[in-house]
C-alpha cells in the first residue's frame, strides 16, 4: 500500500452541553445542524470539514491549546453579534492583538479582518487599534 497523508475530517469540541454549543457556532458560521449520534451534534460540512460537539462530563479548566480563528470584514461589528448569540469578549487579552472571544462554554476564539494585514513581533495587529 502506498504512503497516503492523513487527512483531517472533523474537528470535534468538547462541550457539558453539546446541543447549545452547536446552536451558537451554527448561528455564528451559518452552518446549520446536520446530525446527532450519540454523544455528538454535527452541523454542515463545509469545503470537505466537519465540526461536532461531543458531550463531556468535564468542564473546560484551561486556555485552549487549539482555537478557531474567523474572518469578518469587520470584527468590531462582529463581536456584538457573538454577546448576542451568548459568546463574550475576552479582556485579558493585549489591546492591539486579535479580537479574542470565547463561546458560552469559554471556548476561546479569534475574529480576525478578511484579507491581508500586517503582524508585529508581538502578534498586534493595526486594525484594531
Amino acid at each position: 500500500m502506498a504512503d497516503s497523508p492523513l487527512q483531517i475530517n472533523a474537528l470535534i469540541v468538547d462541550a457539558a452541553d453539546p446541543e447549545r454549543l452547536a446552536a451558537f457556532w451554527s448561528a455564528l458560521l451559518g452552518r446549520p445542524v446536520v446530525g446527532r449520534m450519540g454523544p455528538y451534534v454535527w452541523l454542515q460540512r463545509e469545503n470537505g470539514l466537519g465540526l461536532g460537539f461531543q458531550r463531556t462530563g468535564e468542564p473546560k479548566t484551561a486556555k485552549n491549546r487549539m482555537h478557531f480563528d474567523v474572518t469578518s470584514p469587520d470584527p468590531a461589528a462582529e463581536q456584538q453579534r457573538v454577546e448576542a448569540l451568548g459568546g463574550r469578549r475576552l479582556e485579558e487579552y493585549d489591546a492591539g492583538g486579535f479580537l479574542v472571544m470565547a463561546d458560552p462554554e469559554g471556548n476561546e476564539f479569534c475574529i480576525i479582518p478578511e484579507g491581508p494585514f500586517e503582524l508585529d513581533d508581538e502578534g498586534r495587529a493595526d486594525y484594531l487599534g
